[in-house]
């Protein structure tokens, strides 16, 4: 990983470290137990690869966009990834007990506290959308949906529900590529346009470009979570390793074998490249975190 999209991950990751802070609610409330659970999922140490996304999307289009803005909508992607992972973890669900080297929601709490901290960011993620100031009306819907077709029953949320569905079953790679664009591609996509869109000065040409860039990234970040699964220990992990393969799911190192799946994640590298190539040197960024997304954990 070059100097400098390290250097980019450690800022974006302060940016919206300091936003998060300040768009949470004090925890000198009634509802403490509630706010102390939330805050302790959304500030808990992740890489932030979604609020760097629509912060390097807005640049790639060479656009100077109100810091507040950008920061915001970096805000509400990360909302609704926390969210999902709190609901993820629980015991109707994939039933974790460790998350980014520490206990998941529930365990540190307990799993009603997790499911409402769940809802409680969820609706934080539209607040804050809601709210932006200095955008026009059909940005902001535009904003609005975005996130909510991502997090929804035609994005993440299906996508959950058909990674459940799948435990002891046999997917062929259609049908897991078909899964993982809903349950980790659609965020994904939804942080690069929506970061683009914030800029409102997008062109349809170029939000189709993107798309399809994200689209490539948001299975490649599938394929090398499968493989650092089953080459990468707990501890380095922050989750346990080897969980889905314990659980029986199907994935792309079960399918493919790993050095299938490690040729499968530079393909999806090149194919987003492929789709920068209209895109001046504004887009290096999002080039070298496509880089950055197969080579975690090397």
């Amino acid at each position: 990983m070059s100097q400098g999209i390290k250097h980019y991950l450690v800022r974006s990751q302060e940016r919206v470290n300091r936003a998060l802070d300040d768009l949470l609610p004090p925890t000198q409330k009634a509802e403490r137990r509630l706010v102390d659970a939330m805050r302790y999922s959304l500030l808990d140490g992740g890489k932030r690869v979604r609020p760097t996304l629509v912060f390097a999307a807005a640049d790639a289009l060479g656009s100077q966009v109100d810091e507040t803005i950008i920061e915001r909508v970096a805000c509400s992607v990360e909302c609704i990834h926390a969210y999902s992972l709190i609901h993820d973890d629980l015991p109707a669900m994939d039933d974790d007990d460790l998350r980014r080297g520490k206990p998941t929601c529930h365990i540190a709490y307990d799993e009603a506290s997790a499911i409402l901290a769940g809802d409680g960011l969820q609706a934080l993620a539209f607040e804050t959308l809601a709210t932006l100031p200095g955008l026009q009306a059909h940005t902001q819907v535009r904003l609005l949906q975005l996130l909510a077709e991502a997090s929804g029953h035609r994005g993440m949320v299906a996508g959950q529900a058909i990674d459940l569905g799948a435990v002891d079953t046999q997917l062929d790679l259609a049908q897991l590529q078909h899964m993982h664009r809903l349950k980790t591609g659609a965020l994904i996509r939804a942080s690069v346009l929506m970061g683009a869109a914030a800029t409102e000065s997008v062109s349809e040409q170029q939000l189709a470009a993107l798309s399809d860039y994200a689209a490539a990234i948001g299975l490649a970040f599938q394929v090398q979570d499968d493989i650092l699964d089953v080459t990468v220990d707990t501890e380095t992990l922050g989750k346990p390793q080897g969980a889905d393969a314990a659980l029986n799911k199907p994935t792309y190192v079960s399918l493919l074998g790993l050095e299938g799946a490690t040729t499968k994640a530079r393909e999806l590298h090149q194919q987003a490249l492929t789709a920068l190539e209209s895109f001046d040197s504004n887009a290096d960024t999002l080039r070298q975190l496509s880089a950055y997304i197969i080579e975690r954990g090397h």
